[in-house]
């Protein structure tokens, strides 16, 4: 967990440090991105999700992202940022914010502090860039908003199942006998009565359509309501996509009664992960509790596949609470350009 980094283990952190400036994304080597990636266990923080925000999104500023290395060249940690306009002025901001789950400097659990000293020290140097710092969307957990002498504005629930070593069934005897008896009646009534089909979308010629197919069922759940895919969020989302089926990360489940497709259920696996993104259905459905029964579902597979961590992300929806057995919420901070002149961290 990270400190402050006041302390002298930060400051001896922040020295063993060289911070490069980017002008490009490219310049990370490929390898060295996703290992780093990969050690911190966020899918948000995969190459192939920031590079595909910053090709759709990322007209609308000027990158100011930095690689930190350790003085034998070890890529350590990622600060993959940009400037845009906002509200009050410029602000500066993790690539990913608006569509990621979990941002934040990309590193390794024990670097941390290393990177927050660092992230420090380049808002102190670009202040003349950005009037405004937000940190969207930050492990609260990580303390990252103490460690920059940030204030929160926002905290939000991101509940999740811990299951390390269960499978379905094992899962199921620790919930209440009527939350067994439901799930199993409700799946049994669609399989003997509508010919329920599960299927994951695994072909790579058929994504296109599968992709739409849930894009479709989204707006047909929201109706007009949610605005999680619309304009170039739908186009980030097929670059995306495309991409995870590539590395074997996607998971989009789809649930056809009698043949027709009823409700999807959109994600991701990565680091010993699931991580439930977002779903839809058709309303014509909402009485067989198709949606219900598909979440489940895809619980069920990643269990069974030994996958021992569910996150069902940002959002305190009650029926995330039905499956969860945990929390790790969020925080957005801030920190203005005064705040950075008046009172260096050093």
């Amino acid at each position: 967990m990270i400190q402050s980094t006041r302390n002298r283990a930060g400051a001896r952190a922040e020295e063993a440090l060289r911070v490069e400036p980017l002008l490009d994304l490219g310049e990370i080597e490929p390898a060295e991105w996703d290992q780093l990636a990969r050690r911190s266990r966020n899918v948000f923080a995969t190459r192939e999700w920031i590079t595909s925000w910053w090709e759709v999104f990322g007209g609308a500023g000027s990158l100011l992202s930095f690689a930190c290395r350790a003085a034998d060249g070890r890529l350590r940690a990622l600060l993959p940022m940009y400037v845009r306009p906002g509200r009050s002025g410029r602000e500066l901001r993790f690539l990913g914010h608006g569509l990621a789950d979990r941002l934040g400097p990309v590193c390794a659990p024990g670097d941390r502090p290393a990177a927050a000293s660092a992230l420090r020290r380049v808002m102190e140097e670009s202040r003349g860039q950005f009037e405004r710092f937000i940190g969207d969307d930050l492990p609260e957990q990580e303390r990252w908003g103490l460690a920059l002498g940030a204030r929160t504005i926002r905290r939000t629930t991101s509940p999740l199942l811990r299951a390390p070593g269960s499978d379905w069934n094992s899962f199921l005897e620790g919930r209440s006998a009527h939350f067994r008896q439901q799930l199993r009646r409700r799946e049994g009534r669609l399989v003997r009565d509508h010919a329920l089909r599960y299927r994951l979308a695994e072909v790579s010629s058929r994504l296109g359509a599968d992709v739409d197919g849930f894009f479709r069922l989204h707006e047909a759940r929201w109706a007009g309501a949610s605005r999680s895919f619309a304009g170039p969020r739908t186009d980030f989302h097929r670059k995306f996509a495309a991409r995870a089926l590539e590395r074997g990360w996607l998971r989009l489940w789809i649930a056809e009664v009698e043949s027709r497709p009823a409700a999807a259920w959109y994600g991701f696996r990565y680091a010993g992960a699931e991580w439930c993104y977002q779903a839809g259905r058709d309303r014509r459905y909402d009485g067989l509790s198709v949606g219900f029964v598909l979440l489940a579902h895809a619980i069920r597979a990643a269990l069974d596949d030994g996958v021992g961590e569910y996150k069902l992300l940002r959002g305190n929806e009650p029926y995330k609470w039905r499956f969860a057995n945990g929390d790790e919420p969020l925080e957005t901070v801030t920190v203005v350009r005064e705040d950075l002149e008046r009172c260096p961290h050093g």
